[in-house]
């Protein structure tokens, strides 16, 4: 045998036909691909309004309304909470701040409800959360707290129904 030479099988130069269907394992392989696609698809186009509130131009008003209302120690309640949430974490404490979420108030064709959650770690390892909460009257452009932690960060004067000894509104 020399060097630098192809060897030959022999034969009439027949090559090994391939198969003219795909493998198994690349059919399952676009399939699984497919069905990853068609989900998420699926998904996107049925996912609920919460998860997505720019989707309604009335719920994206309601947190716009809430973010950049006044708040008691910062320009606006937005800027409020993240200060809130850092200088928890200059404290050396874990922090988380959620999403924020805005659902549509049933039996008001304006009103909605705001929320967002903060994760705080405590003295001793224990996590807990903040729920902070305001109602929207799209309409009348009002922002009322209707949780404790919301009523904290609002301006004096603007305290919600817990403070003023009313029933929180139904939601």
């Amino acid at each position: 045998m020399g060097e630098g030479r192809p060897l030959s099988m022999g034969g009439t130069g027949d090559s090994i036909q391939k198969p003219r269907f795909p493998s198994l394992s690349k059919t399952i392989h676009y399939l699984v691909v497919g069905l990853l696609v068609a989900g998420g698809v699926a998904y996107w186009a049925l996912k609920p309004p919460v998860l997505n509130p720019m989707a309604d131009a009335g719920a994206a008003e309601a947190m716009a309304l809430v973010q950049t209302h006044q708040a008691r120690n910062a320009p606006t309640l937005l800027q409020a909470l993240t200060q809130r949430v850092q200088t928890i974490a200059a404290r050396g404490q874990g922090v988380r701040l959620g999403e924020w979420t805005v659902e549509a108030q049933k039996g008001r064709s304006q009103g909605y409800v705001v929320k967002v959650f903060v994760r705080e770690e405590g003295t001793i390892g224990q996590w807990f959360e903040r729920e902070y909460v305001w109602q929207v009257d799209v309409g009348k452009k009002s922002v009322v707290p209707i949780s404790m932690p919301a009523e904290d960060l609002m301006p004096f004067g603007e305290a919600g129904p817990l403070t003023q000894g009313d029933k929180p509104p139904t939601r």
